[in-house]
């Protein structure tokens, strides 16, 4: 009789740690660029942002780290807003976003400190990663890099081994249940190459040896706005995961997320990681079953139509008409 109660209390606790395994998703959103010209990286990392809280993660679980030297640019001839797209139907920037890291404050040094939790007694904690042995966290990196690099502000650089590195001591103190880490730069793929700790899922937009596109230009702004990588993500994201109740899995949007559209090989690192990719719905990462506040725009975030692109090349060819109009990617993301 004790050993059928015995059984029974320890099936009831393997059964409670399975249940607790995953309780809370957080979002670490990163653009490691400054100047005007890296515009579409800024753009990058609010659209995840607006997206993340869309799906339900609140602000108090995500971390956001930007130059913020867009919105109140003064290239920019739409001061104090940011864009996503050509036809500027919803502002990124806007009254509702709350930015923890800016400046130079985005280092790599606050980056790794930011994962490890190692802060000095009076670091504020709305300004930590506060996460647990229970926590899915999406960490989410744009910028310029390189083989096994990622620049910071053009000043300093981060090593795939730097984040393998903080990973690992992420896993060791416990602050992690399941990892996805996205990339979205140059030889992306490159980046989790040194990964070694378990139940990490990682994902980059292009291979070694491979530039990573931007998307479109907005002819106003005179800069390209967002990178083919990151759209095509968010398109996926607009489509098909409506809320946290959606049942789209990472296998359907990394299958979306393929080479015809970045012009560039999107990889997938999933040996690390111990569910299968079609089991794994979008909403353990990016969403929440918790409520946020989030900007309230008349439709969703844009989508690019035949139509708009048609016009810039109108617009382009009229004012440049010596240049050839190109119809695959606009720019490269040189380093």
């Amino acid at each position: 009789m004790l050993l059928h109660n015995a059984s029974i209390v320890l099936w009831i606790s393997l059964l409670g740690h399975v249940l607790a395994a995953h309780t809370n998703n957080w979002a670490v959103l990163v653009s490691t660029s400054r100047f005007w010209f890296n515009y579409r990286h800024m753009s990058n990392a609010l659209s995840m942002y607006r997206t993340v809280k869309r799906l339900g993660i609140p602000d108090s679980q995500i971390v956001l780290m930007l130059a913020d030297d867009i919105a109140c640019n003064p290239r920019n001839a739409f001061p104090g807003t940011v864009f996503n797209n050509a036809d500027r139907a919803l502002d990124l920037y806007g009254d509702n976003i709350e930015v923890d890291f800016r400046g130079y404050e985005v280092t790599v040094e606050n980056f790794i400190r930011l994962l490890t939790n190692r802060w000095g007694p009076d670091h504020p904690s709305s300004k930590k990663l506060l996460t647990d042995e229970n926590s899915n966290i999406l960490i989410y990196m744009a910028g310029h890099g390189g083989n096994e690099f990622l620049k910071f502000q053009d000043a300093e650089e981060i090593s795939a081994f730097d984040i393998a590195d903080a990973l690992a001591q992420m896993h060791e103190a416990r602050r992690y249940n399941e990892i996805l880490f996205m990339i979205d730069t140059c030889q992306a793929n490159t980046m989790y190459s040194r990964f070694y700790s378990p139940n990490i899922l990682a994902t980059g937009s292009s291979e070694l040896g491979e530039s990573s596109y931007s998307h479109h230009s907005d002819m106003d702004i005179g800069v390209s706005v967002i990178d083919r990588y990151t759209y095509y993500h968010l398109e996926f994201l607009e489509r098909f995961v409506q809320d946290g109740g959606s049942t789209a899995t990472l296998k359907d949007q990394f299958d979306y997320v393929d080479f015809d559209r970045c012009n560039s090989q999107p990889g997938v690192r999933t040996d690390l990681f111990n569910r299968p990719l079609d089991t794994v719905k979008v909403t353990d990462f990016f969403g929440s079953n918790a409520k946020a506040d989030v900007q309230v725009s008349e439709r969703p975030m844009p989508i690019l139509n035949a139509s708009i692109v048609q016009s810039w090349r109108d617009r382009r060819r009229n004012q440049f008409p010596d240049i050839p109009v190109h119809h695959g990617s606009v720019l490269r993301d040189e380093l």
